[in-house]
């Protein structure tokens, strides 16, 4: 639905009016609204040959794929058919001043089973590749994502030529027993080792082994035309490794990452890290006599994977007269980090190429901002804390309150957290603790990630694209920022830091909100490595979106919320989403005013 301009007259009462519209979420510009619903319910599959229960959205599995254009309204009414709370994610949709919308503990209390909630945020100068997921419980491990594509404007022109077809792929690690049983385990201390194999789009792998012919797993198929170039957008969503993606006999042309276009390099494999979202244009330039492999194997994996463990796809020309043929592309040594740290500092931002503004994306010097806060996080493997497995940030393990921080703040709620998180590791125990970072408003922020632990892990910011300005092997130093990019380091929202390394970001706080710092490898952030960034605007921000109409209350804030039955029912018309009382007192408002200036 788009809104037109009114042409008749304004008068200055009309004008007024048109500004409480605005206020209240109506749109009169270029700003349409789109909206969907979703049902999120268990389903039956078979990804690696053994039926089990996955996560799926209107019986779809990966979920449907979100695909809005800049500045666009989204609204989601989210139907939760399982059996125990749900939340949605955003994975690097950064909801200018509105964290109400994020779906994460911090800001939102849990759509209960059997009730539904409505997301309602706009993808506000943003482009790219993006992926939402379930975040509570431990269900991404069961499925629920899908992915979220931000075109372009029309005025604002692609930098390469437009694709011929446009192919999302979820790459995950991926484990037979349920998420519930993998809970369980990482609660009883139980390390849930290797993946029993790697999905791709939710199937299994071709059999390109006797051994797997026998299995008879259904598996993935991408279907194109020869002579034509592809915009793959590949997603590493799993819950602990990291994946080189390949496809046989073609380039990688490397065009965006989560928001950024790059500078533009051939690649023939790339190393997507847990959380990770990339763009490729391949084109198909190969005879087409027989099939390719897509490939998507584990990486920096100690023990012996089996065949299984690689995710295998196929590549359809349609003049194709076979099978793929030969062994699989070859991947990187397996234990070769600085093959992929190099492989990463390679990632530049292309700063002649406009993205969500026509200015190029280059115009923000962030290498001459003068810092104003720096954080050094330091990561450690998993320890007992008064009897109970978790993990760290500083020596702090992230508990969550019954009250989500946000609606805490909203309503002056003291002793639900403490801006007291530590600028670095403090010379004391491990405790639990609800401890939160304190961000100046509009201040510039360098925080560098030590990663202690003996894996790859994959950290998150919600609510912004930091610059990913350094990383290396070693302790982090004062030294280290003469190695840093200063010029066009990538801007993303997820960065890997290598075993015994550090990874450094900049990142400017122009977001007013609560917002989730994460690992985002599953159980690390199960355990307690996460943290939440505070930044207030200390003015009266009338921008900022105030707490929804719909919120669910929960802990301390229990006896405001109304039952469901009595709550707004949005499964008959979309369009009655936007219809709450005050919005339609303006309406009706604004239709016995038309009628006035009429006469």
């Amino acid at each position: 639905m788009r809104c037109s301009p009114p042409y008749s007259p304004c008068t200055s009462l009309f004008k007024s009016l048109l500004v409480l519209l605005s206020a209240s979420g109506c749109c009169f510009a270029a700003d349409p609204y789109i909206f969907f619903e979703w049902t999120v319910s268990y389903l039956t599959a078979s990804p690696l040959g053994t039926r089990q229960q996955v996560i799926g959205i209107n019986g779809q599995f990966p979920g449907p794929v979100l695909n809005v254009t800049t500045n666009w309204n989204v609204v989601i009414n989210v139907k939760n058919n399982l059996d125990e709370p749900l939340l949605l994610t955003w994975n690097g949709i950064q909801h200018r001043k509105n964290s109400w919308q994020d779906g994460v503990l911090g800001t939102n209390c849990p759509i209960p089973s059997g009730w539904n909630w409505t997301y309602e945020f706009q993808v506000k100068d943003q482009i790219g590749s993006f992926f939402y997921f379930p975040s509570t419980n431990f269900q991404r491990a069961a499925g629920g994502y899908g992915g979220i594509i931000i075109n372009n404007r029309d005025i604002i022109p692609l930098p390469f030529p437009l694709p011929d077809g446009d192919v999302t792929l979820f790459i995950s690690d991926w484990f037979t027993k349920s998420h519930k049983k993998l809970r369980k385990d990482v609660e009883s201390k139980i390390d849930f080792g290797a993946p029993d194999g790697t999905v791709i789009n939710g199937f299994g792998p071709f059999p390109y082994t006797q051994k797997l012919a026998s299995d008879n797993i259904p598996y993935g198929t991408i279907n194109v035309e020869p002579g034509r170039t592809y915009r793959f957008r590949v997603h590493n969503s799993g819950i602990a490794t990291s994946l080189n993606f390949r496809i046989q006999n073609h380039n990688l042309l490397l065009v965006e990452t989560e928001g950024s276009y790059t500078v533009q390099q051939n690649y023939t494999n790339m190393d997507i890290h847990v959380g990770q979202s990339f763009s490729f244009l391949v084109t198909m330039d190969q005879s087409g006599s027989n099939d390719y492999y897509i490939v998507a194997s584990p990486r920096f994996s100690k023990s012996s994977s089996s065949v299984k463990a690689t995710g295998v796809a196929i590549l359809h020309y349609s003049n194709s007269q076979g099978p793929a043929l030969g062994p699989l592309p070859d991947p990187p040594i397996e234990l070769d980090t600085y093959f992929s740290m190099n492989q990463a500092r390679s990632i530049r931002l292309n700063v002649s190429a406009g993205a969500a503004r026509p200015n190029p994306q280059g115009s923000f010097k962030y290498g001459e901002i003068t810092v104003t806060d720096v954080y050094v996080i330091v990561n450690q493997p998993p320890e007992l804390i008064d009897g109970r497995l978790r993990t760290t940030l500083n020596g702090i393990s992230y508990l969550h309150p019954s009250t989500p921080l946000k609606l805490a703040q909203q309503y002056n709620i003291t002793g639900v957290y403490k801006l007291d998180f530590p600028k670095r590791p403090m010379n004391r125990h491990p405790k639990v603790d609800t401890s939160v970072m304190n961000g100046t408003y509009k201040g510039f922020m360098e925080i560098i990630f030590q990663n202690s632990d003996t894996m790859v892990k994959s950290y998150h910011l919600d609510g912004y694209a930091f610059f990913v300005v350094g990383m290396d092997f070693g302790l982090w130093t004062e030294n280290s920022r003469s190695t840093y990019n200063k010029g066009d380091g990538i801007a993303r929202s997820t960065t890997q830091v290598f075993p015994g390394g550090w990874t450094a970001v900049l990142v400017y706080l122009d977001n007013a909100g609560i917002w989730n710092l994460r690992i985002d490898n599953l159980a690390s952030w199960y355990l307690g490595q996460e943290v939440y960034l505070n930044v207030v605007n200390p003015e009266i921000d009338t921008s900022e979106n105030s707490i929804p109409e719909n919120t669910i209350y929960c802990g301390r804030l229990s006896p405001l919320q109304k039952d469901q039955a009595q709550r707004v029912n949005f499964s008959g018309s979309p369009r009655s989403i936007l219809a709450t009382s005050r919005r339609v007192l303006l309406l009706a408002l604004f239709a016995v005013l038309i009628g006035g200036l009429a006469r």
